[in-house]
């Protein structure tokens, strides 16, 4: 399969899953994004268009960031940096927005973290 193939698959996978999911300030969307080196959550009221709380292998809030990279042993150290910084905020309903990657291996393991963490989706 090509590149630009690959490509068009994944956003017409991501725009099935957006058609789909809305967050708002109760139930905000908790938007996962996978790169080849890190990981990005945010949580985000889509009617109000802001970003509520968010947590990255980049931050300096997270710990061991040096550490830190895209695969799934990260994903759940990440999964329970990012639950807390959405509990200090005082989010603990989530809609979860896993964009379009499948929901398999590293976003499988940062729902758990994010679900033992303490968020409930």
């Amino acid at each position: 399969m090509r590149t630009e193939q690959k490509q068009q698959l994944a956003t017409r996978r991501h725009w099935r899953v957006r058609k789909k999911i809305s967050g708002t300030k109760e139930r905000p969307r908790m938007s996962v994004c996978f790169s080849n080196r890190n990981i990005h959550i945010q949580f985000i009221d889509d009617l109000a268009g802001v970003t509520l709380a968010a947590a990255s292998t980049t931050s300096k809030a997270t710990p061991d960031r040096d550490k830190l990279a895209a695969n799934a042993a990260s994903a759940k150290s990440l999964g329970v940096v990012a639950a807390q910084a959405a509990l200090a905020k005082g989010i603990k309903h989530v809609v979860f927005d896993r964009g379009a990657a499948r929901y398999h291996g590293k976003v499988k393991a940062l729902a758990d973290a994010a679900r033992e963490a303490g968020l409930q989706f």
